[in-house]
């Protein structure tokens, strides 16, 4: 028997970086647009769960796949 935990649902996001742009900047990007972020591909990414910061990870490229893994857990999520 499953229990309710399982059926809970929880959204992960993970930022590779932060930009600030102008707003009449924003609306005249279309498709294929560049935003320039303020990190390096090796740089640690943070992983959020429901928007709250709870790890550190870093990407992994394999092939076409892009992927995170996991090297620290927040102090207040251990």
């Amino acid at each position: 028997m499953a229990s309710n935990v399982d059926s809970v649902k929880v959204e992960i996001s993970v930022v590779l970086g932060r930009s600030v742009i102008p707003m009449h900047q924003l609306l005249r990007m279309g498709r294929g647009a560049v935003i320039e972020l303020d990190t390096h591909q090796d740089d640690p990414v943070m992983i959020l769960a429901n928007d709250k910061p709870v790890a550190r990870g870093e990407i992994q490229i394999s092939g076409e796949k892009i992927a995170v893994s996991v090297v620290e857990l927040l102090k207040s999520y251990e």
